[in-house]
């Protein structure tokens, strides 16, 4: 663990780059609010990348845009040092929204021929505002620190695509070596305060749908048919049973079934059905013994049931397993104490949620950290400080259409945790 003099150093810068918070705090706030009503859809983020590709550009950095797609690469060199890499998430989600903000959002797109509502449902208006202010307070202060910085806005989080799309386009080459990287995501957990821990803190996801083929025909003549509903409804009692008991008990595994294609009327039995399945597990072993074993339920059905064809399994949505480098974590930590008010550092619970993170750090062979901020007004909890936090009524959480985090109790912590987490490694 980090202390002493040396955390002692970083406490300091922090707190001087922070004193400029109070003159660019109405302007982050400002933009928060644009950046909300605003949102768009994974991989069409051009007006929010152009924008941030501006602002980047009149603080200083060396911007590079559309890295895989619409990706904004902001890089500051500053003399000799190691290289820090701060990421933030681009796109929204196809919800619509109704927090009743006065700047709420009422964008509309179109996803797959479809027009959808678009929110930032998941909080990374919160996140890309929090980088950007770091970026500048950070672009002002040159002889606080030596290194280099690099802000990356990344396209697609919501989708999984991303980070590869980023890699795949050359994004290794473009940086080189990198140091250490860094990500916060705002959650529906106390304002005020940072959740922090090592190791795995989110799942490994993949998403699967299952096309079975059957033989259609006529409602009133089933046993001319091979009935795919009938199969389909037997995989889905069946894949219940490999949680239960398959997967060993004390290690984290979710299996479920969210949707299900098949037919148009109730006098005709179709000829095929569609599963949309996902899947999560703290490990990459656990995430690859769910999926073979969803392999074999669906193939050893369809056998069963006599159909005509093989089953079609199409993969989509795959993240990777979040782990948290112990030592960075617990530098990290270190740091936290030394330089934010005390009691707002808190452990952080596993969650079963995903995200792409861990594949951008990994592709840039970099240790990281990956925290939570968190970003409901403390008034809304009986006890902030209990493990988990207690609400005092329901909280709408990320992806609901009534999230809404509280800007003012969660722009200024995000900034400083920023702040911190760089020059930790940059004074």
């Amino acid at each position: 663990m980090m202390s002493g003099p040396a955390a002692h150093a970083t406490g300091g810068a922090s707190q001087t780059v922070m004193a400029n918070w109070p003159t660019i705090r109405p302007r982050i706030e400002e933009l928060y609010r644009w950046l909300h009503r605003h949102p768009e859809l994974s991989n069409q983020e051009c007006r929010t990348a152009q924008t941030i590709a501006e602002l980047l550009q009149s603080a200083g950095f060396e911007v590079h845009a559309d890295v895989g797609g619409t990706g904004v690469v902001g890089i500051l060199a500053n003399g000799s040092g190691p290289t820090v890499l701060i990421r933030a998430e681009l796109d929204g989600l196809p919800v619509r929204e109704t927090t009743g903000l006065a700047y709420a959002s009422h964008e509309v797109a179109t996803s797959d021929g479809v027009e959808v509502a678009v929110m930032h449902a998941c909080g990374h208006d919160v996140h890309m505002a929090c980088l950007l202010a770091t970026a500048e307070l950070l672009a002002t202060r040159p002889d606080l620190w030596s290194g280099r910085l690099v802000v990356l806005f990344q396209p697609a989080e919501e989708t999984g695509e991303g980070a590869r799309r980023m890699l795949t386009d050359g994004l290794k080459g473009l940086l080189g070596s990198v140091d250490v990287a860094f990500a916060q995501h705002v959650m529906a957990l106390p304002a005020g305060r940072l959740y922090l821990r090592a190791g795995p803190v989110l799942s490994g996801a993949a998403s699967v749908a299952v096309t079975v083929f059957g033989r259609g025909g006529h409602a009133a003549v089933p046993q001319e048919t091979v009935d795919p509903i009938v199969l389909a409804a037997a995989i889905i009692m069946r894949l219940q049973t490999i949680v239960a008991r398959e997967m060993r008990p004390w290690e984290f595994s979710v299996l479920s079934v969210g949707a299900v294609h098949a037919g148009v009327s109730g006098n005709s039995i179709p000829d095929r059905a569609t599963l949309e399945i996902n899947l999560r597990s703290y490990s990459s072993q656990g995430r690859s013994q769910l999926l073979a074993a969803v392999e074999r339920i669906v193939r050893a059905e369809c056998a069963a049931s006599g159909t005509p064809r093989e089953p079609l399994f199409e993969y989509h949505d795959t993240f990777p397993v979040t782990v948290n480098n112990q030592e960075v974590t617990d530098r990290l930590g270190s740091a936290f104490a030394q330089s934010l008010v005390r009691g707002q550092v808190r452990e952080l619970s596993r969650q079963a949620a995903s995200e792409d993170f861990a594949a951008l750090a990994d592709g840039l062979e970099a240790p990281y950290c990956y925290w939570g901020l968190g970003g409901v007004t403390s008034s809304l909890f009986r006890d902030v400080d209990a493990l988990p936090p207690e609400p005092v009524g329901p909280i709408p959480t990320n992806h609901s259409p009534l999230f809404a985090p509280d800007p003012s109790d969660t722009l200024e912590l995000g900034t400083e945790a920023l702040v911190v987490a760089a020059l930790e490694w940059l004074c």
